[in-house]
């Protein structure tokens, strides 16, 4: 047992993260299963370290359906030179390796959404593990934590860079830096509708300086929404003085998410109709979608009406919607 009480994590780094130079890597995870008794997951990991600096931890694929993270950081890791760091940069482009795989929003062995397990368990399921891993080992490591996210299979938004509103207002401060620097089309005060067990929170209460993205969605990746994100790593390394060179930088408009009127979410299911696009200006009360019965014809649809004026900023993607589902949600300019 260590000293917080937990056992040791089973994951073990093939890399070893105060080396000087750059390795190319795994972390891996004991997973016993049907076709492999002894085996594991294989998590790949670059570590880049020259001399005395910051650290960056960069990742991408916490949840495997969304894939400008995982772009950029696989281009980053083969790239990367360590002449050009002061510092160390750790890359995991995929830390939901087995969800990045499948090509699913969660884990295909355990269901687990790696971004609702945090700070994880040694002793628990594949992706707890994962969680207690990054929670315990990699984080600390850590000064600056850039995640990647879009919006996968289920959701579509403006690309945007994006930070929290903390309590620590120098550490606030500092990120909103970094995501100016990104230099998304789109800059975020980003509100989260529950931001439990997630890594965001898992960072910021150790003092990181965390930032992440949505870089767009629909489960796929654009040459535009790749480019952002492959500039905007490279961006956030050289603000943050790890990587030599000047920032490329490129006008970014500022969107704030002020309260959970934000949110438009479905009562009931059915198929949606978009009443306005990504980027449209919308009012107060104005209907942003129809949700149509489809279980027999002849019935009015539903309409999803906007609770603030804002900016529409991100949608449900799939025709089909559930009760609960997330479809619209607002942003104002700052």
């Amino acid at each position: 047992m260590n000293d917080t009480g937990l056992r040791p994590s089973p994951i073990t780094p093939t890399v070893d993260f105060s080396a000087e130079g750059i390795q190319h890597g795994f972390l891996r995870q004991p997973y016993s299963r049907d076709d492999s008794a002894w085996g594991s997951v294989m998590i790949p990991i670059t570590v880049i370290k020259n001399g005395e600096g910051p650290t960056a931890l960069l990742t991408g694929g916490n949840h495997g359906d969304e894939y400008e993270g995982p772009i950029a950081l696989f281009d980053l890791a083969r790239t990367l030179q360590a002449d050009d760091v002061s510092g160390r940069v750790i890359i995991v482009p995929a830390m939901n390796y087995p969800a990045f795989l499948a090509g699913t929003r969660t884990s295909p062995i355990d269901r687990g959404n790696l971004n609702r397990s945090f700070p994880g368990r040694p002793d628990g399921n594949v992706t707890q593990k994962i969680a207690d891993y990054f929670q315990r080992e990699l984080l600390p490591l850590a000064d600056i934590v850039l995640d990647f996210h879009s919006g996968g299979k289920t959701l579509d938004f403006l690309p945007f860079c994006a930070a929290h509103i903390l309590s620590d207002k120098a550490q606030e401060a500092r990120s909103f830096e970094l995501v100016e620097a990104f230099s998304a089309p789109y800059s975020m005060k980003m509100l989260e509708i529950d931001a439990v067990g997630m890594y965001d929170t898992a960072a910021e209460e150790m003092g990181k300086i965390f930032i992440t993205t949505e870089l767009g969605g629909g489960g796929t990746a654009t040459a535009k929404s790749a480019g952002i994100a492959k500039r905007g790593v490279r961006n956030i390394l050289s603000k943050a003085g790890i990587v030599k060179g000047a920032l490329d930088v490129a006008q970014t408009q500022w969107l704030d998410m002020p309260d959970g009127d934000c949110f438009c979410f479905a009562e009931d299911a059915g198929l949606i109709e978009p009443l306005a696009d990504l980027g449209d200006t919308v009012s107060r009360g104005q209907a942003v979608a129809l949700i149509h019965p489809v279980g027999r014809t002849g019935q009015a649809p539903i309409e999803i009406s906007a609770k603030m004026d804002g900016v529409l900023c991100a949608r449900h993607f799939p025709g089909l919607v559930k009760a609960g589902d997330c479809v619209a949600v607002l942003a104002i300019t700052v």
